[in-house]
């Protein structure tokens, strides 16, 4: 991939409004007025010492002036969550366990009305330990959270924590032993949890909790489940086996019917810790451990990007090789660019030479790879609906790329706007094209 030119002059501009407003008072806060907006989020530790949603105009690429301001909630926004609705967004901080919820339409902390008529934040929510998993559920006013270190009385650490959105509070903890990663069925009304170092999953009943009946049921046997993908029915599950790369013996893919709970088969494949359902292809990626990636990098490791057919399980390509690390982002851009993330990889940031981090890009009709030249972990990736562009995080650094050329489009870097990019969202349905009049 040839790297372009990055230095728009309008977002230059614009992060530097943003860098010079970012202690503005709240009172002198203004909506960004854009109709299809992204979210970023950023600590700006490193210059306006503020943690702030970046604000980007997603049918422009253009940097907003307006933020959203997060001081007071929490300290290191990371990972967002959305409501289904899209009127909420749950804001993850690795400093202090803390959920801050911004309300969408007002671009600030969520607030509510007292009976007295007096309006209030929501309280940022504090869990019992850090999290890199959680989720809004159907009813848009209630999340959830994997914490693995949650500690449970009389029981080994580990729970899957209930939260009110706009109580700003813990509702209920529902203890899974080092329960680490959720996945909530499309209806939801089930929640299976992943637990590190373990060969089970955890079914977590919703309706059940609080209740006197068990929420919490088992499934068996599988070779360390991390990840899980629902087919639009809900009736059954693409449960990924680590393997390996997890402490087991083998990665595979299951097919779990979800109503009975039985494993219909297992197929093996290269590694499994993330994917991607489109149609009737399955993408996976994992990193086995030992694998060699052969000639045009110095990294000695790789992963592996498995595609099989969802209905039969078969390969329906070669495996390919992609950056290692622990992949955990996926999503299929325009022009059939699935764009692979990943943390903890072997990055390469040579002066004048190789510079590789945790992105991979796989053209689904040419079977190419490209790996982008920005080191770092692979944080947020957001296809922009109805536009050529994909919104990348990476190594700190919000990216935006072409993928109809493969081509870095712009890369707005840390010195124009200071912090770190973590994670991008876009909060906003994509909007209705006009349609073209007929001709006279």
């Amino acid at each position: 991939m040839k790297r372009s030119s990055v230095g728009w002059f309008v977002l230059i501009v614009t992060a530097a409004i943003v860098s010079c407003g970012g202690k503005a008072n709240s009172n002198q806060h203004q909506l960004s007025g854009i109709a299809y907006r992204a979210f970023v989020t950023n600590p700006l530790s490193a210059a306006a010492d503020v943690p702030v949603i970046n604000i980007v105009n997603a049918a422009n690429d253009l940097l907003s002036p307006s933020m959203v301001g997060l001081t007071g909630e929490i300290t290191q926004p990371g990972f967002m969550a959305l409501s289904p609705d899209l009127k909420f967004t749950a804001v993850f901080s690795v400093l202090g366990d803390t959920v801050a919820i911004v309300d969408n339409t007002t671009e600030a902390i969520a607030s509510v009305t007292g009976s007295n008529g007096t309006s209030t934040n929501v309280p940022a929510i504090i869990l019992p330990g850090q999290t890199e998993s959680g989720f809004i559920a159907n009813d848009n006013a209630t999340a959830y959270a994997a914490v693995p270190t949650a500690p449970v009385v009389g029981q080994p650490p580990g729970a899957v924590v209930q939260m009110g959105l706009l109580s700003g509070t813990v509702t209920a903890t529902v203890p899974v032993s080092a329960a680490h990663y959720i996945v909530p069925n499309p209806a939801g009304n089930r929640i299976l949890a992943f637990s590190d170092g373990s060969d089970s999953i955890s079914v977590i009943t919703p309706a059940l909790i609080g209740s006197n009946g068990d929420p919490v049921s088992t499934i068996c046997c599988f070779d360390r489940p991390v990840w899980a993908i629902f087919t639009s029915d809900g009736a059954t599950a693409y449960i990924f086996n680590c393997g390996p790369e997890c402490g087991g013996v083998q990665a595979g893919i299951s097919v779990l019917d979800v109503f009975t709970g039985t494993v219909i088969k297992t197929v093996p494949v290269s590694g499994a810790t993330y994917g991607l359902l489109v149609g009737d292809t399955l993408y996976v990626a994992g990193t086995p451990p030992r694998t060699p990636c052969g000639a045009g990098t110095s990294a000695e490791t790789c992963g592996t990007l498995s595609i099989l057919s969802a209905s039969s399980l078969k390969p329906t390509a070669k495996i390919v090789l992609i950056t290692d690390g622990y992949h955990d982002r996926m999503a299929m851009g325009d022009n059939g660019q699935l764009f692979i993330g990943a943390h903890s990889c072997t990055s390469i940031n040579v002066l004048g030479g190789e510079v590789r981090g945790c992105l991979s890009i796989y053209n689904s009709t040419s079977g190419g790879v490209v790996v982008p030249p920005q080191s770092g972990d692979a944080t947020g990736i957001q296809p922009i609906a109805g536009r050529n562009v994909v919104y990348v995080c990476e190594g700190g650094v919000f990216q935006i790329f072409d993928t109809t050329t493969d081509q870095l489009l712009v890369q707005i870097t840390p010195t124009q706007i200071p912090g770190y990019a973590v994670d991008v969202k876009i909060v906003d349905p994509p909007p209705t094209p006009t349609p073209t009049p007929p001709p006279t």
